[in-house]
């Protein structure tokens, strides 16, 4: 009897010493890049750190850039040290060998998300505008590309002329869902309401949208192009895992920014963060995840209590 005492605990121990070294899994790799923007930057980029480093499936480094005009030969992150690079910047062009990092990192499969006004950036960039499928300003025109809408539920590629880009009065619209099967969208209600934001609409490029996620209504009433417009979609390129989300207007401050407050956003924005890293999604749907009537916003950025 105390020879099976003994290895009863012998295997308990044995059993404990193999769940204490089972690690947790390693945290994704982040590298958000900004320092340029006709957005307020200095509240975005910091409000994204905050969402992926408050999830704990993420640990972010931040790549600023110089200012405007300065020498960008002193900005050369090293994009492929990291599992998923979220774009925050609209400003002065890269140097050539940075340019050829930041391709060479998507073309080797890199998880990538374009955020807001990170589509204005680089008109001139034919590559770029590849790897984004839709832009605006800039000087974006018909030779960028067709106006990419929905009619009916369907895309439509628009090649009359124009300027790309444009956007009502911010306010709060409901997000209509069109693939809520994808990972990163799977179990999210179909429509929900979005907090104060602006909506882009007559955006232009390749339009090589892969699969649409969300769309919202332009509304006229409020300086929109009365027209559904894709707001949030992935990218058809390559082996590449891109997410686009047209989101996220930065507030004043990072206490007064409900666009990128709202649990919806920072939903997607976690969501596509993972599947872009990893292709997989393992994050449960919050249960403050706001309904179609009602709104819901993490002013703490989805810090724990």
């Amino acid at each position: 009897m105390k020879n099976i005492s003994k290895i009863v605990v012998l295997w308990a121990m044995v059993l404990l010493v193999t769940l204490g070294g089972c690690s947790q899994p390693s945290p994704i790799k982040a590298l958000i890049v900004s320092g340029q923007n006709n957005h307020n930057w200095q509240v975005s980029h910091q409000a994204i750190q905050q969402i992926l480093d408050n999830s704990g499936l993420f640990v972010t480094d931040i790549a600023l850039t110089p200012a405007a005009g300065g020498d960008m030969n002193s900005f050369h992150p090293r994009f492929a040290d990291y599992d998923v690079v979220v774009l925050d910047y609209n400003g002065d062009r890269w140097t050539e060998q940075t340019d050829q990092a930041f391709v060479d990192y998507v073309q080797n499969g890199g998880g990538l998300i374009i955020y807001h006004a990170a589509d204005n950036a680089f008109a001139g960039w034919e590559e770029f505008n590849r790897i984004i499928a839709l832009g605006g300003w800039e000087g974006r025109n018909e030779q960028s590309g067709p106006y990419c809408y929905l009619e009916n539920g369907e895309l439509v590629l628009d090649h009359r002329p124009g300027n790309g880009g444009s956007h009502g009065q911010q306010r709060e619209y409901t997000m209509h869902g069109r693939n809520i099967e994808h990972p990163i969208t799977q179990g999210l209600p179909t429509n929900w309401m979005h907090a104060q934001d602006e909506m882009y609409d007559s955006m232009r490029g390749p339009a090589n949208i892969k699969h649409l996620l969300y769309s919202g209504l332009a509304d006229t009433a409020t300086g929109g192009s009365g027209r559904e417009e894709p707001l949030v979609f992935t990218v058809d390129y390559g082996k590449a895992r891109i997410s686009h989300i047209m989101l996220g207007h930065a507030g004043a401050t990072l206490e007064e920014n409900p666009a990128m407050q709202c649990t919806g956003f920072q939903t997607l924005l976690l969501r596509s963060a993972e599947w872009a890293a990893t292709g997989k999604v393992t994050q449960p749907v919050p249960h403050d995840f706001p309904t179609e009537e009602t709104l819901s916003l993490r002013k703490d950025y989805g810090k724990s209590k």
